[in-house]
C-alpha cells in the first residue's frame, strides 16, 4: 500500500497542518505544467535507467517504474488520467498516480533528485521543441516572401524614408528586407539551442548528490551535448529562458514592422496592396469597409510579447540564490510567449498568401515626389567633375525650377535643364528614368533587378 493513499504531498511528514485554499490554489502550477508531461516522465524514464546502470536501484524496480511511467504517459495521452488538485505540480501527479499502480517502489524514482533539476531538465527539453518549431514557421515566413519577391523584381515602387518618396526601388527588394530580419530571427533561435544543450539533470536541489549518479549518460540518452557546472546556478539559472523571451519578442517587432507596413500601404491614402476578402473583416455600421483587422492583431500582439521578456526579467532582478518559488512563473510566461509568437508567425503566413501588389498605383507614386534627384547628383559628379555637395546644390536649384513650374524632373527638357547648369546635355535625361535609376544600385546589397535575382537565388539555397 503506497504512503500517498491519501493524496498528500510527501512533505506532510513534517509540515503537519494544510495550507489554507487560496494558498493552495496560488502556489499550484498544475495548470500550467501539465502540458510538460512527456518532458517529465522522458527525463524520469532516463534517470530511472541511469541509476540502474549505476547499480543504485535493481533491475526489478527500474522495469517497475519505467512501466509505470509508460502507463501514465499513455493514460494522459487518452485523456484518461485523473488530475489531482491537491498535488501541486504535474511532477507530484505522475509520481503520485506511480504509487497508485506500482506501491512503495515508487519512491525510489526521486533517487538523487530534486524538483528543482527536474523540472529545469523538463522546461529545457520542452524549449527546444519549441524552438525548432518556431525555426520551422519561420522558414514558411521566408518561403512566403521568396516566392511573392520573385514575382515583383521588376515591380517598381517608392522607396521611403520618414514616409516621404525617397528613391526608386524594386518591391522584391523591399520584401527581401523582411526575409533579412526573419532569417536573423531564425539565427537567434538557432544560437538558443546552444544554451539549451546544457543538461541539468543531477544536480538535485542545489548541491549535487552523494550517489554516484552518471550526469553523462542522461545528457547522452536526453540529446544534451553537455552537463551543466555549477549545481547552484543550475537550479537558480533562467537566462536560457530570458534568451526565448528575448528572441520571441525581436521576432515580434519584426511582424509588427512588416504589419504597420501593409497597414498604411493598404489603407485609402497609398492604396499600393491588396487584401484578399480572406483576411479582412467588415465595419458593424459602414458597409463598405474592408478592415485590415489581422495586420492589427499582429502589431498589437508585439506588446504581449515584449510584456512577457519584461516579466522575467523582473522577477530575476536581485533574485539571491538559488532556487526560490518566484521562478515557478517561469513556464506560464514561456508558454503563453511562445503561443503567441506562433500564432502570430501562422497569421503573418496566411497574409502574406493573400495579398497583392497594386502595381499600377506603385508606379504611378513612383513617379512623384522628385524621386531620382540623387541620380541626377550623382550623374553631376560622375560626368562633369563635381563634389557631391556641388552637385546636391544643383541638383536643389533643379526641383525648385520643377516644382516652381509644377513639373516632375522627366518632364523637364534640355534647355530647361541647361539654364540651371549650362554642362548638361541630352544623356542626362535617361536618369530620370525609374529602371535606370533601379539598375545602377548594382552595389552589393544594392536594387538593381541583377542583384535581387541572385539574392533570392541565394535565399532559396540556404
Amino acid at each position: 500500500m503506497s504512503k500517498n493513499k491519501n493524496n498528500k504531498p510527501i512533505w506532510k511528514t513534517r509540515i503537519k497542518k494544510d495550507n489554507t485554499n487560496l494558498f493552495k490554489k496560488i502556489g499550484s502550477s498544475l495548470s500550467v505544467d501539465k502540458r510538460l508531461f512527456i518532458e517529465d516522465i522522458e527525463g524520469s524514464i532516463v534517470h530511472v535507467e541511469m541509476l540502474f546502470k549505476q547499480k543504485i536501484i535493481n533491475f526489478k524496480i527500474k522495469n517497475k517504474i519505467v512501466w509505470g511511467l509508460n502507463r501514465i504517459k499513455n493514460e494522459i495521452i487518452k485523456k484518461k488520467f485523473i488530475y489531482n488538485e491537491n498535488l501541486e505540480d504535474i511532477h507530484m501527479n505522475i509520481e503520485n498516480r506511480l504509487f497508485q499502480l506500482i506501491g512503495e517502489d515508487a519512491g525510489f524514482i526521486h533517487t538523487a533528485r530534486s524538483r528543482n533539476d527536474q523540472v529545469i531538465t523538463d522546461l529545457k527539453i520542452w524549449l527546444k521543441k519549441a524552438t525548432k518549431e518556431i525555426v520551422g514557421n519561420l522558414n514558411l515566413t521566408i518561403k512566403n516572401i521568396l516566392k511573392s519577391a520573385d514575382k515583383n523584381i521588376e515591380t517598381i515602387m517608392p522607396g521611403f524614408t520618414h514616409l516621404k518618396n525617397a528613391q526608386p526601388v524594386s518591391f522584391a527588394h523591399y520584401l527581401l528586407a523582411y526575409v533579412e530580419m526573419f532569417t536573423r530571427d531564425k539565427k537567434k533561435f538557432n544560437y538558443n539551442l546552444e544554451n539549451l544543450n546544457e543538461n541539468p539533470l543531477g544536480v538535485a536541489a542545489l548541491t549535487g548528490t552523494s550517489f554516484n549518479i552518471d550526469r553523462f549518460y542522461t545528457t547522452k540518452k536526453l540529446k544534451f551535448t553537455k552537463p551543466t557546472k555549477n549545481s547552484i546556478d543550475t537550479v537558480s539559472d533562467r537566462d536560457f529562458v530570458i534568451d526565448f523571451l528575448y528572441s520571441c519578442s525581436r521576432c515580434s517587432i519584426h511582424i509588427s514592422r512588416i504589419a504597420e507596413e501593409f497597414i498604411i500601404w493598404n489603407s485609402d491614402g497609398f492604396d499600393l496592396i491588396k487584401l484578399s476578402d480572406k483576411i479582412v473583416t467588415g465595419s458593424s455600421i459602414m458597409p463598405q469597409k474592408k478592415n485590415p483587422d489581422l495586420l492589427e492583431y499582429l502589431r498589437g500582439k508585439s506588446g504581449n510579447s515584449f510584456g512577457n521578456l519584461f516579466s522575467m526579467l523582473t522577477i530575476l532582478k536581485g533574485l539571491p540564490l538559488s532556487y526560490f518559488k518566484d521562478l515557478q512563473d517561469d513556464k506560464e510566461i514561456v508558454f503563453k510567449a511562445n503561443e503567441t509568437l506562433n500564432n502570430s508567425i501562422k497569421i503573418l503566413n496566411e497574409v502574406l498568401k493573400n495579398f497583392s501588389p497594386n502595381k499600377k498605383k506603385m508606379l504611378e507614386l513612383a513617379n512623384t515626389g522628385y524621386i531620382t534627384a540623387t541620380d541626377l547628383a550623382d550623374y553631376l559628379v560622375k560626368n562633369h567633375q563635381m563634389s557631391f555637395r556641388k552637385a546636391y546644390e544643383i541638383t536643389s536649384k533643379i526641383i525648385n525650377y520643377a516644382e516652381k513650374k509644377k513639373k516632375k524632373l522627366n518632364e523637364l527638357n534640355i534647355l530647361e535643364l541647361k539654364k540651371i547648369e549650362p554642362k548638361l546635355t541630352e544623356k542626362v535625361l535617361k536618369v530620370f528614368d525609374l529602371k535606370y535609376s533601379i539598375n545602377s544600385k548594382k552595389s552589393y546589397g544594392g536594387t538593381s533587378f541583377y542583384n535581387i535575382k541572385k539574392m533570392i537565388t541565394k535565399h532559396k539555397r540556404a
